[in-house]
């Protein structure tokens, strides 16, 4: 059995789950409301204010589709009451990011700014050289973080570009005189 797949999800105080038969889950919390749609062969069921997920037999689709399950419903009970954050950090001379209303404006050497118009339920704010991505989907909230980064990826010889706050890049050395 799954190790993750088994374990229950308590719903915390001030959440609403509810279950309909084709396992479409509505999660309701402080921060907001997601909704999923899963595999109608597993039952998700509500027991003593905990989400089970269970399924039907062992067969390898279900076994890996049991943790994934869990894991994506217990996401969304952890994005309604607390809410996901990504850091990202820039590196470099003359790069620096914006806001300007609800865009962010980022200059990264090219010869001209780049503009990023983040989705309506992500908010972003700059800090100094620190982008901080926040919003209750965690799957969102991930790939905008990507975007932003793929403006301009570290570069492997001088470090320079936009990095996840706490990524170790191993340099590459330079061009080597060899002896001849």
């Amino acid at each position: 059995m799954s190790r993750i797949g088994k374990k229950p999800i308590d719903i915390p105080n001030g959440v609403q789950v509810t279950v309909d038969e084709n396992n479409h889950v509505v999660v309701k919390g402080p921060k907001g409301q997601l909704e999923g749609d899963f595999n109608k062969d597993l039952k998700i069921k509500i027991e003593n204010n905990q989400i089970i997920v269970e399924r039907p037999n062992d067969s390898a689709f279900m076994r890996a589709i049991h943790g994934t399950t869990r894991a994506l419903i217990a996401n969304m009970v952890k994005g309604v009451t607390e809410g996901f954050t990504v850091e990202l950090e820039i590196v470099g001379i003359g790069y620096r990011a914006q806001m300007k209303g609800k865009t962010l404006e980022l200059q990264l050497g090219y010869s001209h700014p780049v503009v990023y118009e983040p989705p309506a339920d992500i908010q972003i704010a700059v800090d100094g050289n620190i982008i901080k991505v926040s919003g209750i989907d965690k799957q969102k909230v991930g790939q905008v973080a990507a975007e932003i980064r793929d403006f301009r990826k570290p570069d492997p010889y001088k470090g320079k570009g936009i990095r996840y706050k706490g990524e170790v890049l191993k340099l590459k050395p330079g061009k080597s005189v060899g002896k001849k």
